[in-house]
């Protein structure tokens, strides 16, 4: 393209050589006023010939340059695009679906990894009868049930004590994680804060590890594993909702234990199965489920306490107190003392209750064969007065028991209103 347009450049410059040239001559004796006279004849036509020369090469030049403008034009564009799509473009990360390390799966489900490690050393407990015998397969009648978990591989078991209290004529069966079964002797028990022992003639087993209950935070999660309704190793999880609520609001047994809350599912079959961090260690014991998204645990703290005052007794080294010694009076019931946010919960959540009640126990859980059984007290019973007296907490219940050897109890039934009479046992 240069070639061409230099060509016309020389033919225009040649047919108007005249014109350019008195055109140049003009210009320059205008601009230049003081040397017009000084030029000869024989220095005009030097003068005129660079001129031309200089027309020639900047036409030439011009003409050069935007040939390569418009031939590279398209390349400086596609240039140009790819920089700006390379700047601006923002692109995904590949997600590899090769079961690798980059499976979310096996990444994200660590409530599946506490459960591998921790499950094996959890074991189910039932409590039968001896004298009565199932209708359908001939075997003793189940009264109770319950979990717990291997502490020492030699056999011993941590439980509540409410699963296994003991009872003439009753045998402690428990099934561990690969389905057999063997047979259970209650070795320690404390009533007032829910602890209790269980050795099996077996060794090498599972062991669960303790953690510790000192360092528990709000909103920590946690696994509750248990047996409800024999089905072992059933799972559940949440947070923790409070690590330092006190029986004093709860009236539960011990007065001088702080129970952990917990959001995860406690039922009755989860009662004496442990309380699980993130480590796979126990961190409490499942004790009971006031209603959904209130339950509570007893401290992993608190059961080393027991588990060592329990081995010192088992090497003759520690004394029983005076207070677990001497026989204890028994109805067969699991209760909860009634604050107001609970009676306001339940009213919510259960028809039937009167709102012109502010005190109380609810009842959790009741053997079957037990004095409260017999004497007709249900699950969910709420008792107000017992021998005529308003009941403010569990421990107006503990003392009538200790006193009195007939309960006349007034109970709240959904609509009606009963009176009981029940006859404790010495345990």
């Amino acid at each position: 393209m240069a070639v061409p347009l230099t060509r016309i450049s020389w033919t225009v410059l040649k047919k108007n050589q005249f014109q350019y040239k008195q055109f140049l001559t003009t210009s320059s004796s205008n601009c230049f006023p003081r040397y017009k006279h000084t030029y000869s004849q024989e220095q005009k036509p030097r003068y005129l010939g660079k001129t031309v020369r200089n027309a020639l090469l900047y036409t030439v030049f011009v003409s050069g340059f935007g040939y390569i403008l418009y031939k590279w034009k398209d390349d400086y564009q596609n240039r140009f695009r790819n920089l700006k799509d390379s700047v601006f473009t923002i692109h995904a990360k590949a997600v590899s679906w090769d079961g690798g390390n980059n499976n979310n799966r096996n990444r994200y489900n660590f409530i599946a990894d506490v459960v591998e490690v921790s499950a094996p050393a959890v074991v189910y407990i039932e409590i039968q009868n001896n004298r009565r015998l199932d209708f359908y397969t001939g075997k003793p009648f189940n009264i109770s049930n319950g979990s717990g978990f291997i502490v020492e591989a030699d056999g011993l078991i941590l439980t509540n004590a409410h699963v296994v209290t003991t009872k003439p004529n009753t045998t402690v069966k428990v099934r561990l994680n690969d389905g057999s079964m063997y047979t259970g002797t209650v070795e320690d028990i404390d009533v007032h804060s829910d602890l209790a022992t269980v050795r099996i003639n077996k060794t090498n087993l599972p062991v669960m590890k303790l953690g510790s209950s000192s360092n528990l935070r709000p909103g920590e999660f946690v696994v509750a594993i248990g047996s409800p309704l024999a089905l072992s190793n059933t799972i559940t999880s949440g947070v923790i909702s409070s690590v330092n609520r006190h029986s004093e609001e709860l009236g539960l047994f011990n007065k001088q234990m702080a129970y952990i809350q917990t959001d995860a599912a406690i039922t009755f079959g989860n009662s004496g199965g442990p309380l699980v961090n993130l480590n796979g260690e126990a961190i409490g014991i499942n004790a009971m489920k006031v209603t959904s998204g209130i339950s509570f645990a007893i401290p992993i703290d608190h059961a080393k306490e027991f588990l060592k005052k329990a081995e010192l007794r088992r090497k003759g080294k520690g004394a029983r107190s005076a207070s677990e010694t001497r026989k204890t009076q028994y109805i067969g019931v699991t209760m909860l003392s009634l604050t107001p946010d609970l009676f306001y919960e339940l009213q919510k959540k259960l028809k039937g209750i009167p709102h012109n009640i502010r005190h109380g126990v609810v009842i959790y859980k009741v053997l079957v064969g037990s004095p409260a059984h017999i004497g007709g007290l249900q699950a969910g019973d709420i008792i107000t007065h017992v021998n005529d007296e308003p009941v403010v907490s569990s421990a107006t219940i503990y003392k009538a028991m200790e006193t009195c050897k007939i309960l006349r109890m007034t109970v709240i039934r959904g609509m009606e209103v009963l009176h009981l009479r029940i006859e404790p046992e010495e345990t």
